[in-house]
């Protein structure tokens, strides 16, 4: 049975879509390209916050693409993970966009003249946006395949805007681990389509079953790896610190935010409804633990505030995985939990990190220092979240955090006791990392004499003003917003953790969607 709202599910992805043709079509007239790209978000948000109340009163919003049956085409599935997912998601990339028209001419469009000099920001932005949405709702294997290669593309396009030959280098080696991650993941496809028959998500739950174990471990085992490479699980996460810190400000935050979590929520899927209880699960264990210390050992190392939190990037990471290998209903509420708070929170410090730079003109703490007295607004704007990162009471960080916790040691043994563990030794040195870049950036003696809104490239002098601020103190309330709201949120990742754990919410939905 269809439901009433199933027609608002492929708005997620038609929206952006549309919005992207139209503001490439608007090339050259920045304020149609701005007032586009700002409608349209906001119409994915409302529509993915009607989704969301659909999913969690009626059950998972299915959309047979076409008119096809669920074993013949593109089936778009919006249950309350995927709703969650496309409302933080959606949120960070306004946010992230606001901030960049509101940097004005040192931002990708200049309106001295009139005219945008790289007018395909807005276009990619969106399709970056209809990407990680289709990742999100797509039902079957290959369509998710479609959403990755969406984002990846527009991704290249951002990361080396500008042409500079470190951008080039740094959009080269993602591109090159990002098409590797893309071959492995098409090759599990046509491996799982061979054995199965199909590739549609519900179907595969009820016929992995029936094949050689043997198989389904490969097919799983190649579908981890693929998702692993695009989350920056170790030891497949060395590309991403030298990636992202080149990118703008802006870019650098919504890739922070964003695509790292696609690989999560792909790993989410598939590992609940596909594999669940497989026996890959203290190998993830594993990959949790180190992916937790190797990241936290390489971020206390850093100067530069831009790659201390990439290495904190893939820290973290290893705290979402470890719910996942833990497998309860409790460890997958918490590993929802997390990874929203991850994305809010990761966003919002490279936004911040982009003020940082405004102001002192470097992201090398080495070079900065006093910025509490030069800009006591930027000092606020960055220990907020900061110390939401670091897990102190009563940020949604630490509640996520012991959720986690709580759930490794309900698991019992002594795999799951050791990442707790590490959990907490990384949880420490997270803090002692935000707390370093706080200390010398903001509070050492300034080594250069800065006294004002500092240099920016080219030696000019610039007020931050209004229009990168707001941005940021908006996406910082919302940050805050999720520790007030965090009992009713949990209880909404509690319960897409029960459906997950179940599957046959989401199986039963898929399949009477096809049915007259």
């Amino acid at each position: 049975m269809i439901s009433a709202y199933s027609w608002v599910v492929p708005l997620l992805v038609v929206l952006p879509l549309i919005g992207a043709g139209l503001t490439l079509a608007a090339a050259g007239r920045t304020a149609i390209q701005r007032a586009v790209s700002l409608t349209v978000l906001g119409a994915m948000l409302v529509a993915a916050a009607v989704l969301l109340v659909a999913a969690d009163r009626i059950g998972p919003q299915v959309m047979l693409v076409g008119g096809w049956l669920p074993w013949e085409g593109v089936v778009l599935v919006v249950d309350r993970l995927a709703a969650l997912m496309v409302i933080v998601s959606t949120t960070v990339t306004m946010a992230v966009l606001g901030y960049s028209i509101g940097q004005g001419q040192s931002s990708f469009d200049d309106e001295s003249d009139g005219h945008s000099p790289l007018p395909v920001f807005h276009p990619s932005i969106l399709v970056l946006a209809a990407g990680v949405t289709t990742t999100f709702i797509s039902g079957d294997l290959f369509h998710l395949y479609v959403g990755f290669e969406m984002l990846l593309a527009a991704s290249f396009v951002l990361l080396t805007l500008g042409g500079t030959p470190e951008r080039v280098r740094a959009g080269t080696t993602y591109v090159l681990v990002s098409l590797l991650s893309s071959m492995i993941f098409l090759v599990s496809i046509g491996l799982v389509y061979a054995s199965t028959g199909t590739v549609n998500l519900a179907l595969l739950s009820q016929r992995l079953g029936d094949i050689d174990p043997g198989t389904v471990g490969l097919l799983h085992l190649l579908l981890l790896i693929g998702f692993a490479v695009k989350a920056a699980v170790f030891p497949m996460s060395g590309w991403l610190p030298d990636s992202y810190p080149t990118a703008p400000a802006p870019v650098t935050a919504v890739f922070a935010g964003l695509l790292t979590k696609v690989g999560i929520y792909a790993i989410i899927r598939t590992q609940t409804l596909l594999f669940p209880h497989s026996r890959f699960d203290d190998l993830l264990l594993w990959a949790a633990l180190l992916t937790m210390i190797f990241g936290i050992l390489g971020a206390i190392a850093q100067d530069d505030i831009k790659r201390m939190l990439s290495y904190t990037l893939v820290s973290h990471i290893g705290f979402m995985l470890f719910g996942i290998a833990v497998g309860s209903t409790a460890g997958l509420a918490a590993a929802i939990f997390y990874t929203l708070h991850h994305i809010l929170v990761q966003t919002t410090l490279f936004l911040v990190t982009g003020l940082v730079e405004r102001v002192g003109g470097s992201t090398d703490t080495a070079r900065l220092g006093d910025l509490a007295r030069i800009s006591p607004i930027v000092g606020v704007l960055f220990f907020i979240p900061a110390m939401n990162l670091a897990g102190i009471p009563p940020f949604s960080g630490f509640l996520g955090k012991v959720g986690l916790v709580q759930a490794g040691v309900a698991e019992g043994g002594w795999l799951p006791l050791t990442v707790v563990g590490a959990s907490v030794l990384t949880s420490l040195l997270t803090l002692y990392a935000v707390a370093r870049v706080w200390g010398r950036a903001f509070w050492s003696e300034n080594p250069e004499g800065i006294t004002g809104q500092g240099p920016l490239r080219g030696g000019h002098h610039e007020a931050l003003g209004l229009g990168v601020l707001v941005p940021t103190i908006a996406i910082v309330v919302v940050g805050v917003g999720i520790t007030l709201a965090a009992g009713p949120l949990y209880d909404v990742t509690t319960r897409a953790a029960v459906d997950l754990a179940l599957r046959e919410p989401y199986v039963v939905a898929v399949l009477q969607g096809g049915m007259p």
